[in-house]
């Protein structure tokens, strides 16, 4: 006998793929609308916890007005670069707020600007600073470095930061637009459907891959003036590095996550206690998000971008935070058989006067 074939007629093949196609799409929009609902949920979430938390110290009285130790009166921010892996460090945080007894909360800008209005800059400054509810506080967000002496205030907060080869995070932000990750895989993105590798988005000269795409972490750690979003900009990038150097506590790199965080949980133990350990057996499998369909760049579209002017300011920025970051951790830790450990304590006082009887 030979094969029974049921062969549909063209027409109803071309209904067939179209119901299909319609399916599909369909779909992606009710996931697209789960998530935005899931989002808005959150957010609610959020406020109800943040209402609940200030009603109940209300209610404390006098309570309210106790001025904090501090310890207690500390505020950590984390103006997070995009994609330099600070998701996966901001899940070591969450993970540790309710042990080690302290807030964390997103700054969640409309459209991710980085840059806040003047107004907005007024507000949160006064959040930060006398929302005794929220400390000790963990605040991070994609927010350029705002600097709260300038609205005289007494207590700063401290920065913390990370960053990342400049070409490796630009080739990760083009791959995420357009396929997401695996920490929110049904998320519709923004570029979704372009195909294009990043290799053929530099030989064609686009412009989600020109090297004014690299101009981000250098406005980052700059801040709010006119000038450090000008591409390019000497003082940027000069101010840049002020910044990190006196302005920020610690700023770790993408490629050495483990140890910014053995630094932070040595110096912060009031946030970071037990950081060290959670990363290495849980974090670096649950909290490393990965951006999905991600391909490397070949030696040609590397050297075509090192060629811009922009590469060089933005690489020359990296160096240096690298540089520090590996000066500092020389002189906080020491090696042996293969494992990084923290130094104790290697000062002490001695000739003290006047004698005490």
């Amino acid at each position: 006998m030979g094969l029974l074939r049921i062969m549909m007629p063209p027409k109803l093949q071309l209904l067939a793929v179209v119901a299909f196609v319609v399916g599909m799409l369909f779909l992606e929009n009710q996931i697209q609308k789960l998530e935005e609902s899931r989002l808005k949920l959150e957010r609610a979430i959020a406020r109800h916890e943040v209402r609940e938390i200030e009603q109940r110290h209300t209610m404390d009285g006098p309570r309210q007005e106790a001025v904090l130790d501090e310890e207690e009166d500390m505020v950590i921010i984390y103006n997070r670069v995009p994609k330099t892996a600070s998701t996966s460090f901001t899940n070591i945080a969450y993970d540790l707020c309710a042990k080690n007894k302290y807030h964390v909360l997103h700054i969640n800008t409309t459209k991710n600007n980085p840059v806040m209005s003047l107004q907005d800059q007024v507000r949160f400054v006064k959040n930060i600073t006398s929302w005794k509810e929220m400390k000790p506080g963990f605040y991070h967000g994609h927010v350029s470095y705002l600097d709260f002496a300038k609205f005289g205030v007494k207590k700063k907060p401290i920065y913390i930061n990370v960053i990342r080869d400049p070409i490796e995070r630009l080739v990760s932000y083009y791959y995420f637009l357009r396929f997401g990750d695996d920490y929110r895989p049904g998320l519709r993105r923004r570029k979704q459907g372009d195909k294009k590798t990043f290799d053929e988005c530099v030989a064609e000269g686009g412009s989600d891959c020109a090297p004014e795409k690299l101009w981000l972490q250098i406005p980052f750690f700059c801040g709010h003036s006119s000038e450090c979003w000008n591409v390019g900009s000497r003082w940027a990038m000069d101010q840049a590095k002020y910044n990190l150097i006196n302005e920020y506590f610690l700023v770790g790199v993408t490629e050495e996550l483990e140890d910014f965080i053995m630094l932070l949980e040595a110096a912060l133990p009031r946030f970071f206690r037990g950081a060290t350990e959670l990363y290495r057996t849980v974090g670096k499998k649950s909290h490393l998000r990965k951006t999905t369909e991600k391909k490397l760049p070949t030696k040609q579209t590397i050297a075509k971008l090192q060629q811009s002017d922009i590469w060089k300011m933005e690489n020359e920025f990296y160096e240096f935070a690298l540089e520090q970051f590996q000066f500092i951790r020389a002189h906080a830790v020491r090696e042996k058989d293969g494992d990084l450990y923290i130094l104790a304590q290697n000062f002490f006082y001695e000739k003290i006067y006047p004698k005490s009887n």
